[in-house]
């Protein structure tokens, strides 16, 4: 195996300002985005200076199972209006269609 020297370490061309722009952009975007995917979770956050954060969860009291279980019903009856809401439309449009038919019929002769 041969020894590097200091004539084989790579080099690397200067950065222009907009380049070093570009960087500093992209790691902020990335701090922040993991910042609010912590935020916006349902840990309970703190911070550590060993961890930086530690994150506990901690399961929904009651209130919090109250408005999730009202929430979720009033989901099922918004879905369950709309597939009513186009079951009456479909019917209108095939009765339309029928009468539509039978008008032709009637004039054709």
């Amino acid at each position: 195996m041969e020894s590097q020297t200091n004539d084989e370490f790579i080099e690397i061309d200067k950065m222009s300002i907009d380049q070093a722009a570009g960087a500093f952009v992209m790691i902020a975007g990335a701090i922040g985005s993991l910042l609010l995917v912590i935020w916006q979770s349902k840990c309970h956050c703190k911070m550590n200076l060993c961890y930086i954060f530690q994150c506990e969860r901690r399961p929904p009291n009651e209130e919090e199972l109250k408005t999730l279980a009202s929430q979720t019903k009033e989901l099922k009856d918004k879905a369950k209006e709309k597939k009513e809401e186009k079951k009456e439309e479909k019917k209108e449009e095939q009765s339309l269609s029928k009468e539509e038919e039978e008008i032709q019929q009637v004039d054709l002769p």
